[in-house]
């Protein structure tokens, strides 16, 4: 590791996510601390098993998001290398978020990371309009990831149900409550959108950027 003043972040480039909105959150992030990183937006396995933290994005669905990231050769394992094996600092946004489960359930049965037991399925809004878009309060559990409550930027149509509770780090509720955020070790994911909710975005991701999971 660089150490906390001067990080190279891998954001995963797999032709899904908003990666130039994300790119510049967290370049805002890290210049409201005063800190000296680096973004590279790549899919090059060995620039993501070299990364100090990498952001994996994602927009669309579970199954052709996993099917984008599997046709970069290398590009799965080279992750593996660096979460599971490097133990190197991860936030999955969205998608990317969901993409952590065993599986996804959205047109057909997908296979996920695995990282975090759990299915993503349908989310169960009541009568509510599908998909859940728009601002939403998020209500933590106390994580030094989590800045106070506030509100965040969702859009999604499914929703991350996660086997093991103490993993849920954050909850919003649209129809039924659902996970915002999970954590489990340097693993961490959020079902809004922190580089379109402003502040508390911000901080989340300044907070992401010093990370120091034990």
């Amino acid at each position: 590791m660089r150490g906390i003043m001067s990080q190279m972040i891998a954001l995963i480039d797999y032709g899904s996510g908003n990666l130039h909105s994300a790119e510049k959150a967290l370049l805002r992030s890290a210049t409201d601390r005063g800190l000296d990183i680096q973004v590279e937006v790549t899919s090059d396995p060995e620039a993501v098993r070299q990364a100090d933290r990498l952001v994996l994005p994602g927009v669309g669905a579970f199954g052709t998001c996993m099917a984008a990231l599997k046709a970069r050769l290398g590009l799965v394992g080279a992750l593996e290398d660096a979460v599971l094996e490097a133990k190197r600092p991860f936030l999955g946004i969205c998608v990317g978020m969901q993409l952590l489960a065993t599986k996804g359930l959205e047109h057909g049965e997908t296979a996920g990371f695995g990282w975090i037991d759990g299915t993503v399925g349908p989310l169960e809004a009541g009568e509510l309009k599908v998909p859940h878009m728009g601002w939403n309060h998020v209500q933590g559990a106390g994580h030094l990831l989590l800045p106070p409550d506030g509100d965040a930027y969702f859009v999604h149509s499914y929703a991350f149900e996660v086997s093991d509770p103490s993993v849920m780090a954050a909850t919003a509720t649209y129809g039924q409550p659902f996970p915002a955020m999970v954590i489990k070790d340097n693993i961490a994911g959020t079902q809004f959108h922190p580089e379109k909710s402003q502040a508390y975005g911000l901080d989340l991701l300044g907070r992401f950027l010093t990370w120091e999971p034990s």
